[in-house]
């Protein structure tokens, strides 16, 4: 059992088309699965060329209130 578990080692590490292999099943797979989401989901988003679409988010009730802190009503005294 040693023996085939060195072997296999040194193919993987002295062989360069089998890493390549190997690398590809664990990580290209997933990798060409990410790619092709992405892609779906960006051809989706893409819009037809002259669309516009304008959002319009209204401003709250409460803008009309000052920010910044207190503000005090003061008359100006005169001597």
């Amino acid at each position: 059992m040693f023996k085939i578990l060195l072997i296999f080692l040194l193919l993987l590490a002295f062989v360069p088309p089998l890493r390549r292999f190997l690398f590809w099943l664990i990580v290209g797979r997933q990798m060409v699965n990410e790619q092709k989401k992405y892609n779906t989901q960006s051809q989706n988003k893409q819009k037809p060329e002259g669309d516009i679409k304008v959002e319009y988010i209204p401003k709250d009730k409460n803008d009309n209130e000052l920010k910044g802190g207190q503000y005090i009503d003061f008359e100006e005294v005169k001597d």
